[in-house]
């Protein structure tokens, strides 16, 4: 049993890559959530820049609700669309819910800003003051705050409508290994009623003026309510390898390895050497860049490339699948970077494509939440899987 390529190696793998925010159109309750019309896929389908045959191929255009584009004459994947059964259009709910948890209140958000029961102790611990303290868009907080915080030293603390609590630092000034012990400091006061989904560092380089965010960023979340899907399969003695923001998304919890991305290509990179190994379970990657590079900065083109720019390289990673290996591609919320009435998440249903030597095509219609994910995983891995949510999709 070598292993290589095309052959029959005894062993279950079960790749599934996040694309960060790929949306399919609005969800029911959208307007619950401030969102109407809706939809990135769409608006990246009316980019020039964008193409995705190998996607399409899959069945993507086929998925209920897409009636936009012209749909594959024979589809060669499962494919359907997901609900989010979870109260929240988040990355830290998203996720959970792919692994099998659904969460039925949204996690808290600070509209206007931070208590000073938050903030007292925050400044008191890091021996440092805190600027602009409310929603604010990450590339301008930067500008608007960047030279005040290097002359002063003091923390740029801000959120967005997600449940988040982000600090901004200059990397000249508070070096990035400073920066992540203050955002440990916070994740520790933000417990119970506070309890964020994320603490995020931010730093930045630059001069006043011309400040951007560096790829250090990192993420803090808070610890999953109980075990999911990564759980139970590592303890099962199978492994889980996670690529990319997965590591915080699911606060180190159920990991047997993993490595951090400096964006989609890397993170692609990554994945494939992953797919080298001879292991038995689950490889989890999270592609961020269409969320962070593009959907908040309403960037249409941009996206559009991203998503092109995956689509040209899946070819690439189908052919890195073994005989038994099983690939889903799916979303966590969608950020339609054609909104225009805010730079938020938005609540879409998300894509789900199944690919594999053994899989049978079929139209999964849409299915009634993200934790199917984690059924139909660990219903693979033959891993129990009775304490998730989710309906398991049958596979080969």
């Amino acid at each position: 049993m070598e292993g290589g390529k095309g052959e029959k190696v005894g062993k279950r793998r079960v790749i599934v890559i996040v694309l960060d925010s790929f949306g399919i159109g609005e969800l029911p309750d959208a307007a619950d959530f401030g969102d109407y019309g809706v939809n990135t896929l769409r608006s990246c389908y009316k980019s020039s820049f964008l193409s995705i045959p190998n996607m399409a191929a899959l069945g993507l255009f086929n998925i209920d609700g897409v009636d936009f584009a012209t749909k594959a004459a024979a589809p060669k994947g499962k494919y359907g669309r997901l609900k989010e059964a979870s109260k929240g259009k988040d990355t830290t709910i998203g996720h959970w819910e792919i692994a099998g948890l659904i969460t039925p209140h949204p996690l808290p958000t600070y509209p206007e800003g931070f208590p000073e029961e938050v903030l007292g102790p925050f400044r008191e611990a890091t021996k440092r003051g805190v600027l602009c303290n409310k929603p604010y868009s990450g590339t301008e907080v930067i500008n608007d705050y960047g030279d005040q915080h290097l002359r002063t030293g003091d923390l740029i603390v801000y959120t967005s409508a997600d449940s988040v609590f982000q600090i901004a630092a200059h990397e000249e000034l508070i070096p990035p290994e400073e920066l992540y012990s203050y955002c440990r400091i916070a994740r520790g006061i933000l417990k119970g009623k506070h309890g964020v989904g994320r603490v995020i560092a931010r730093p930045f380089i630059g001069k006043s003026g011309a400040y951007e965010r560096t790829v250090r960023r990192h993420d803090f979340s808070i610890e999953p309510p109980q075990k999911t899907m990564l759980s139970l399969i590592s303890e099962a003695g199978q492994e889980v390898l996670a690529v990319g923001k997965i590591h915080d998304i699911f606060a180190g919890k159920g990991m047997t390895e993993y490595v951090y991305t400096e964006g989609n290509a890397d993170g692609i990179d990554k994945t494939l050497l992953f797919m080298e190994k001879d292991f038995e379970g689950l490889l989890f990657t999270n592609l961020v860049d269409y969320d962070m590079l593009y959907g908040h900065r309403r960037d249409v083109d941009g996206y559009a490339k991203a998503l092109s720019y995956f689509d040209g390289r899946l070819p690439e990673i189908m052919a890195a699948m073994r005989d038994d290996d099983i690939l889903m591609l799916t979303a966590d919320h969608g950020c339609d970077p054609a909104y225009e009435k805010s730079t938020d998440h938005t609540r879409e249903y998300v894509p789900l494509l199944i690919a594999g030597k053994g899989i049978r095509p079929e139209n999964l219609f849409t299915r009634d939440s993200y934790a199917d994910i984690a059924q139909t995983v660990c219903g693979y891995l033959s891993v129990d899987a009775s304490l998730l949510k989710g309906k398991p999709i049958e596979l080969p």
